[in-house]
């Protein structure tokens, strides 16, 4: 099938479509759909199977959707496991996919239903991780509640780093562990995205956070808030860290940091990890088989976990959460949310920004402006 093909699903039209962008026209279950550039992502590999084409069409609106003019998209790590076939049994029977959670830019239209969002409005956001159409293109489709107004004091640069990795942590700490005030928070990689907005989010809740990092992440992590920062490869992090904490986030996963943070938490804590396994298990295996599998894995570490140490077991992942991303949005506002963008690339240029995300030869986020 041809790339218009692929991409023109059925729709209700968009509503209250004014001031569109020059080009743009109102799309009906009639009429075809509107092209633009965007990257696809044809085949699992490296970089370089990335490719920037300008003729993908743009979808009708759904009820509740919304098109938005992409000014600027992060690059998650999620992006580049993807790439490299991450949820393969998923993703790879809907080959050409386009690649991108993170997005920052201004509302083209707005489908039926859509009531918190005008025409013209600046807005930040993130798609859910199995969605097939990304944001690696200058229009991209949300649903409502994975969009809220951009703050007026960032830019769409700053702003396309913050959804995907704070609404993950979000999920984490808020969500699940349901963290209050005067807890202790001990967050096992805090220099990357996640782990930099999960300080944060505790620092605005009342915690004490203690984090464990790289050398060049130190004075990082103290920056945003963290109490104490480990250097794993200079320390032992149960020797380091005094006491016991309440809640931990393992955003590393390995076997080590997992008996590490179980270690460290007091009896009726939480311990999240971000390395679930139900995706690699699906590949593995199939959705029928590998699914049921990761379910008894985690059934079996909740309740070994339970009985050993008193504490619950949780595998954790972002999902939308408009609450969530409310609350984000004033913390941005506030100054109280931010994370680091150290390199910036046109969209054209992705195969190099994605083996400059590769090779880690910066340690912040990396964000594509369209």
């Amino acid at each position: 099938m041809g790339i218009a093909t692929v991409w023109r699903l059925g729709g209700r039209g968009i509503v209250a479509a004014r001031r569109l962008p020059m080009g743009l026209r109102p799309a009906s279950t009639s009429a075809s759909a509107t092209s633009c550039r965007a990257v696809l992502l044809p085949r699992f590999g490296g970089p370089e199977v990335l490719e920037v084409r300008s003729d993908v069409a743009v979808p009708d609106l759904k009820p509740r959707e919304v098109l938005v003019r992409a000014r600027a998209v992060s690059i998650n790590p999620l992006d580049l496991r993807m790439r490299c076939g991450y949820g393969r049994c998923i993703f790879e029977p809907l080959l050409p996919i386009i690649l991108g959670r993170d997005i920052s830019g201004e509302v083209a239209a707005v489908g039926a239903s859509v009531s918190s969002l005008d025409v013209g409005q600046e807005v930040f956001g993130a798609l859910h991780p199995t969605a097939v159409r990304g944001t690696y293109a200058d229009y991209a489709i949300l649903s409502e509640d994975e969009l809220t107004v951009k703050p007026a004091s960032i830019t769409h640069v700053e702003a396309s780093a913050i959804p995907f990795a704070a609404l993950t942590a979000w999920r984490a700490l808020k969500s699940t562990a349901r963290i209050t005030d005067g807890q202790r928070v001990l967050v096992i990689g805090g220099g990357g995205a996640v782990g930099l907005a999960a300080i944060q989010i505790a620092v605005a809740a009342g915690c004490s956070v203690s984090t464990t990092c790289g050398s060049q992440s130190i004075d990082r992590v103290l920056s945003v808030g963290a109490e104490q920062a480990i250097d794993y490869t200079a320390e032992d992090i149960e020797n380091a860290i005094k006491g016991q904490f309440d809640v931990v986030l393992d955003t590393i996963g390995a076997p080590e940091t997992e008996k590490t943070g179980i270690n460290l938490l007091r009896k009726g804590g939480h311990y999240m990890t971000l390395q679930g396994e139900a995706a690699s298990l699906a590949d593995r295996y199939g959705l029928p088989i590998g699914l049921p599998a990761a379910t008894a894995i985690l059934l079996k570490k909740q309740l070994q976990y339970r009985y050993s140490h008193g504490i619950d077991y949780w595998w954790t992942y972002m999902r939308a959460d408009a609450e969530g991303l409310h609350e984000i949005r004033r913390l941005s506002t506030a100054g109280m949310l931010k994370i680091p963008v150290d390199k910036v690339f046109p969209i054209a240029e992705v195969q190099k920004a994605h083996e400059v995300k590769q090779k880690r030869r910066v340690p912040g986020k990396v964000v594509l402006e369209s």
